[in-house]
C-alpha cells in the first residue's frame, strides 16, 4: 500500500525534475545564445570601426607633405619641420577625435619607433623622436609588407584601452616611408556595441521566444505520442483479454464434453460393447480432429487468434477453413489485423450457428498480389437484406438479437474504420444464406 501511494509522489517529483532540467537548458541555450550574438556584435562593431580608421589614416597620409617628413626622418630633431607635420597630425587628430595620430618608423619586425605625434609646442605633454611604440609585432610584420593593419583592442595601464590602426607613407615615388598611425578609445567600440544590442533586443526577445516555443512543441509531442501509445496498448491488450476469455470458455466447454466423452466410453467398455465403443471413439476423433494452422499462417498474431477461434468454431460444431498466402501480412499493424479478423469471425460464428450443423461453415481467405492484401470472410448464415445490408456498417446497427449488456452494432463499424485509415476498401455481399466480407488493403513500398 505504501508503495501505490509513493507512485504519485515519484511521479510528480519526476515531472518537477523534467521541467527544472528543460527550464535550466532553456536559459543555458538564451545565454550562449546571448554571449554569441554580444561578442559577434563586439566583433562586428570593431572590424567596422578598424576598417573606417584604416580610410582615414590612407586620407591623412596620402595629404601628407612627404618632401618636409623626408627631412623630418633624414634630420631627426625637433625643429621646423618637425613641428610643421606636427601641427597637420593634431589638426587630423582633432577632425577625427582619435586620441593619438602619429607616423611610424617600421625597419624592425619586432619594435616600430614613433617619429612624429600630433600634438602642439604648448602641450604640456611632449614624446621623443624614434620613441618605441606597443604596436604588437603581429601588425608590425603585416607594416613590413606594405600593408594596413588593425589591432585587437589593447590594454594599456597609462593609456587605457585603444584600437590601432595603420596606413603606408608612401613619397611621389611610391616607396614606404613610413606609416600614419591612429589610436581609437576602445569606449568607441564597447559604446557603438551597447547600442546595437540595445536595438538587437527585439531580436534577443524573439529568440528566447522561439527557444522557449520549441520546448514546449517538443513536450507537447511527446505527450502526444505517449497518450497515443498508451491509447494503442490499451487497444491492443484489451481484444487479446476478449480472445483469451473467448479461448478459455471453449477450453471449459471442451472439458466439459470431454468429461461426458469419457463417462460414455467408459459404460461402453464396462458392459463390453467393444465395438460400439470404437465406433463412438471414431466418430469422436472426427469431430476433435485439430488442423496445424501452425503450416498455414505465418503471422504470430493471426496464428494465435485463429487457434483461438478455431477452438471456439469446433466447440460450436462450425468447419473453419483456411485458404492463406505464405506471407506474414506486414505491411498492415498486427494490431489492426487483430481488431478486423476478432470482429469479422464474431460475426460469422454468431450467424453460422443459426443453421444446421451440417451447414455451417466459415471460410478465411488471405492473398498478396505485391500492391494490396486482399482478405475475405465467408460463411454460411441467413442472408441479409439489402436495406439492413446498407446499414450493416453504420454505429449501433445490428441485425442480432439484444443479448444482455452486451453492446452491440460496433464490430463492422470498427473494421469500417480501420481500413479507413489504412486507405483500404471493404465490400460486403450475402446470397443464398452465403455472407461474404471482402478486403482490400494497398501496400505501401519504400522508394
Amino acid at each position: 500500500m505504501k508503495n501505490l501511494l509513493t507512485l504519485p509522489y515519484l511521479k510528480n517529483k519526476k515531472v518537477k525534475t523534467i521541467i527544472l532540467v528543460a527550464t535550466l537548458i532553456l536559459l543555458l541555450l538564451t545565454s550562449m545564445n546571448l554571449l554569441v550574438t554580444y561578442n559577434s556584435t563586439i566583433n562586428s562593431v570593431k572590424v567596422a570601426i578598424a576598417n573606417q580608421g584604416i580610410e582615414m589614416a590612407k586620407s591623412i597620409a596620402e595629404d601628407l607633405d612627404t618632401e618636409t617628413y623626408k627631412r623630418v626622418l633624414t634630420g631627426k630633431k625637433v625643429n621646423e619641420d618637425y613641428w610643421k607635420i606636427s601641427s597637420y597630425l593634431y589638426e587630423a587628430k582633432k577632425k577625427t577625435s582619435a586620441m593619438y595620430v602619429y607616423t611610424l618608423l617600421v625597419d624592425n619586425p619586432q619594435v616600430s619607433k614613433v617619429m612624429v605625434y600630433g600634438t602642439t609646442p604648448n602641450s604640456p605633454i611632449q614624446f621623443p623622436i624614434e620613441g618605441f611604440c606597443t604596436l604588437p609585432e603581429d601588425q608590425i610584420k603585416l607594416a613590413l609588407q606594405g600593408g594596413t593593419y588593425y589591432t585587437d583592442i589593447l590594454h594599456d595601464p597609462e593609456m587605457g584601452d585603444y584600437l590601432s590602426v595603420g596606413a603606408p607613407i608612401k613619397d611621389h615615388n611610391g616607396q614606404i616611408m613610413g606609416y600614419l598611425g591612429i589610436d581609437m578609445s576602445a569606449e568607441l567600440v564597447k559604446q557603438i556595441s551597447r547600442e546595437v544590442v540595445t536595438n538587437s533586443y527585439s531580436t534577443f526577445l524573439f529568440n528566447v521566444i522561439f527557444t522557449f516555443i520549441l520546448l514546449v512543441t517538443f513536450f507537447i509531442i511527446q505527450k502526444w505520442y505517449q497518450l497515443e501509445m498508451k491509447k494503442a496498448i490499451g487497444d491492443t491488450e484489451q481484444t487479446y483479454q476478449e480472445e483469451f476469455l473467448s479461448f478459455l470458455t471453449s477450453v471449459k466447454s471442451l472439458r466439459h464434453d470431454f468429461v461426458n466423452h469419457i463417462q460414455v466410453l467408459y459404460g461402453l467398455i464396462e458392459f463390453r460393447y467393444y465395438d460400439k465403443a470404437l465406433e463412438y471413439m471414431k466418430s469422436l476423433f472426427t469431430e476433435v480432429k485439430l488442423v496445424d494452422l501452425s503450416l498455414k499462417v505465418n503471422n504470430p498474431a493471426l496464428l494465435v487468434l485463429f487457434q483461438s477461434k478455431f477452438v471456439v468454431a469446433q466447440n460450436k460444431q462450425i468447419e473453419m477453413q483456411f485458404e492463406l498466402a505464405q506471407d506474414l501480412f506486414d505491411q498492415v499493424k498486427s494490431t489492426d489485423l487483430i481488431k478486423i479478423f476478432s470482429n469479422l469471425l464474431d460475426n460469422a460464428i454468431e450467424a453460422t450457428i443459426q443453421l444446421p450443423v451440417e451447414e455451417r461453415y466459415i471460410k478465411i481467405t488471405g492473398k498478396n498480389f505485391r500492391t494490396s492484401y486482399y482478405f475475405e470472410v465467408e460463411n454460411s448464415g441467413p442472408t441479409i437484406s439489402e436495406t439492413a445490408r446498407s446499414l450493416l456498417f453504420n454505429q449501433g446497427y445490428t441485425t442480432k438479437q439484444p443479448s444482455g449488456d452486451k453492446t452491440r452494432g460496433l464490430g463492422l463499424y470498427i473494421v469500417k474504420g480501420i481500413i479507413k485509415q489504412v486507405h483500404g476498401e471493404i465490400s460486403f455481399t450475402s446470397q443464398n444464406q452465403i455472407n461474404k466480407i471482402s478486403i482490400i488493403i494497398p501496400i505501401i513500398t519504400g522508394g
